[in-house]
């Protein structure tokens, strides 16, 4: 019997589902970071050219959070509060942003080398 591995799911959503994510590919690369933020999310984000990621459910089904700089926000579903991805307030040429990885099937996390990055204090990946 074959042991025929199949390429992880590019599809998730919020845990209500109200918001569904579509990536454009598997990132090979993805961040957990330990801001004041992110430490409190889980989130573990992969960047995207902004409006490569496919969101359907956005902006009827989502609230923003900003705070710091005010130059991005962070966008949650405004019925389950599941933080899906953030985006840049006022996008620039070659503006991106970044989507949760923790919305998708495991196995997408699982093939993804995870960096972590010091967004609480030097602002520097510590790998």
């Amino acid at each position: 019997m074959s042991q025929e591995r199949h390429p992880p799911s590019l599809h998730g959503s919020c845990h209500c589902g109200l918001v569904r994510l579509t990536l454009p590919a598997a990132p090979d690369t993805a961040t957990s970071c330990n801001c004041s933020l992110c430490r409190r999310t889980g989130g573990i984000w992969a960047y995207y050219e902004l409006g490569s990621v496919s969101i359907q459910g956005h902006p009827e089904n989502t609230e923003s959070y900003v705070w710091g700089d005010r130059t991005m926000r962070n966008v949650r579903c405004k019925n389950c509060g599941i933080a899906t991805h953030w985006e840049p307030i006022e996008p620039a040429p070659s503006a991106r942003h970044g989507v949760n990885l923790r919305n998708f099937d495991p196995a997408l996390l699982e093939s993804v080398v995870i960096r972590r990055f010091d967004g609480a204090d030097t602002w520097k990946f510590l790998d």
